[in-house]
């Protein structure tokens, strides 16, 4: 136990876990969009037990990842090598995660942008997706995420302390986080796009990743936020127009 906190004593660590905490946060945005956009196709009344449940198992996943530290290594050792290219059971484990989110995501899309499919839903009453079925898919993406996660983790610091704090962090603020987020991809269709657009982005990078071709994550993210900001500024305009709107219809009734 002493070791577990012997750098408490260091005051150079607290800049590395404030680092870590920061950086895992950031890597959280990926899988608390994805819990998002899923548990909203489920009834109102599951859909804040679903989020929980799966934040719970990527706390679990972490944390048990973190466990065993030395096998997470050894998952980054090559397996086999196909025309040059060296393959880890990181790299498959990337790679199958990837090619399942730019699935989902192209999904989703799909469903976004063809009404009849939701028209056809809405009528009959039907559920898009079963309650089990949500979790089996936050799980396989939690086991994707966690890895990434852990490994960069490792790849900071060596002190296991800083890592468990650094990851109860991040997963506490993504249990906080989840349901505003939730009901604001719910309220605003087009963030709805926009963000699986990100969830494409991420999945393409996953795969590139597996296959060898490191991308800087600070790209991915300036990419995401500089998105974000022109959809707020688009969000802001076409409420400003719809105020407009109304005030001129209030001056013309009176």
């Amino acid at each position: 136990m002493a070791d577990f906190f012997g750098f408490l004593t260091d005051p150079t660590a607290y800049a590395a876990l404030a680092t870590l905490m920061i950086m895992e946060i950031v890597l959280g945005i990926d899988n608390l969009i994805f819990i998002s956009i899923l548990t909203n196709k489920l009834p109102v009344d599951q859909q804040k037990r679903a989020r929980q449940i799966g934040i719970g198992l990527a706390l679990i996943m972490r944390l048990g990842l973190l466990a065993t530290i030395a096998w997470i290594i050894g998952l980054t050792a090559p397996l086999f090598t196909v025309m040059g290219n060296e393959f880890s059971w990181k790299d498959l484990i990337l790679i199958a995660g990837g090619l399942f989110l730019v699935y989902k995501a192209t999904t989703e899309i799909h469903h976004s942008v063809d009404p009849v499919d939701k028209e056809d839903a809405s009528a009959t009453g039907k559920v898009l997706i079963s309650f089990s079925s949500a979790i089996i898919q936050i799980l396989i993406l939690d086991l994707v995420f966690s890895l990434d996660s852990i490994i960069t983790a490792v790849g900071m610091t060596d002190e296991l302390g800083i890592m468990v704090i650094a990851v109860v962090v991040a997963v506490t603020v993504m249990l906080v986080a989840a349901n505003p987020l939730a009901e604001f991809i719910n309220k605003n269709p087009t963030i709805v796009m926009l963000a699986l657009g990100f969830l494409l982005m991420i999945g393409g990078t996953l795969i590139a990743e597996g296959f060898g071709y490191h991308i800087e994550k600070g790209y991915i993210y300036a990419a995401m936020a500089f998105s974000a900001l022109v959809e707020a500024l688009n969000m802001f305009a076409r409420r400003k127009k719809a105020r407009d709107k109304a005030a001129g219809f209030d001056a013309a009734a009176h």
